[in-house]
């Protein structure tokens, strides 16, 4: 493995590459393709590739295929696993045929029979870094946390995080334990963390943040020009801020950073990502393509001078309306 510039994830001792591998996309999800489709050994090598430049940090969950995902991730670390770092979420919960409810479970109970099911997925007798996916509105974060501070005390569970949570939500939990990480979407068009007062409070308590979908779900790539460029059954088509007018608006914002980009002898992608990096974050881009996660884990050695960073505030400033990142029912899931 290749030595690759390193983070501390929050104050409780992770250390972490500064980028990490989402591994969603290799993977169907209930029977659907996100991103389109994956080719299981290809998928597998990018895995590898990555170990092999140093970005050994994985991010899956148990709702990606269901499980199907995590079964992925075993076997492309199988007799290797010691070389990386795991990350996992439980949540969504999934019933005893492996059927998706989408209906969030967060009591202790589906608590312990997650992270069995997990471990027992990943082939692996503790993971790194444990979530909780969403909160569940009807138990308390304190019960969740609780519960999860259990499996740290039995050595199943190295560290844990939440994703997509209030601060207050934040604060709540970091009083039962310690929280390492909170994981939510950030990129160019997804600055919320930034309005809501969760970075404030990830500084104030010593908590890494890291940032999912950091290319902005593809769109900062540039090569998305069209509503129709997606297949038919990907999921961003009932994503707001891939729809009708917002669309052609976000992708005039497109084009100005690929010309700032271009400027700089980058892709579009590693600026996105040099730029996430730049903040003190930790992105977890996903890749199912040896080509790409290359590309991605270049993107640590990209520094932007001052006057970059201004330009690129000014493109896509915080509070720049680009349209939600999420349907109704997903929005309602997320900042509890």
């Amino acid at each position: 493995m290749n030595g690759i510039q390193t983070t501390k994830l929050g104050s409780q001792g992770l250390v972490v590459p500064k980028i990490g591998l989402g591994c969603m996309g290799m993977t169907t999800l209930a029977g659907a393709d996100i991103y389109g489709k994956a080719d299981e050994a290809e998928s597998i090598a990018t895995i590898h590739r990555s170990l092999e430049l140093g970005g050994n940090f994985l991010d899956t969950a148990d709702l990606y295929g269901p499980m199907l995902n995590e079964r992925l991730v075993a076997k492309a670390i199988q007799g290797n696993r010691s070389q990386y770092i795991l990350a996992t979420k439980f949540g969504f919960e999934i019933d005893d045929n492996e059927q998706l409810t989408w209906r969030i479970n967060g009591q202790p109970d589906y608590v312990r029979k997650s992270i069995e099911r997990s471990l027992k997925n990943l082939r692996s007798d503790y993971i790194d870094l444990y979530y909780l996916h969403r909160q569940d509105p009807n138990t308390p974060i304190e019960e969740t946390v609780g519960a999860m501070a259990e499996l740290v005390k039995e050595g199943k569970v190295r560290y844990i995080g939440l994703s997509e949570v209030s601060a207050e939500t934040i604060r709540k939990a970091h009083r039962v334990h310690p929280i390492t990480a909170v994981q939510t979407e950030y990129s160019f068009f997804e600055r919320s963390v930034e309005e809501n007062g969760i970075s404030e409070v990830l500084q104030e308590l010593g908590i890494g943040f890291v940032a999912y979908s950091p290319v902005g779900r593809g769109f900062l790539t540039g090569a998305i020009k069209s509503p129709d460029d997606f297949p038919a059954d990907d999921f961003r088509r009932s994503i707001p801020r891939f729809q009708g007018e917002q669309f052609y608006k976000n992708i005039e914002l497109v084009d100005a950073i690929k010309e700032l980009a271009d400027q700089k002898g980058v892709t579009p992608t590693q600026l996105a990502i040099a730029w996430v990096i730049s903040k003190g974050f930790v992105p977890i881009p996903g890749t199912k393509h040896v080509e790409y996660v290359e590309q991605n884990i270049a993107a640590i050695d990209v520094q932007l001078t001052p006057q970059e960073l201004a330009k690129l505030e000014a493109i896509v400033p915080v509070g720049l309306s680009v349209g939600d990142r999420y349907d109704g029912s997903g929005m309602a899931m997320i900042n509890l």
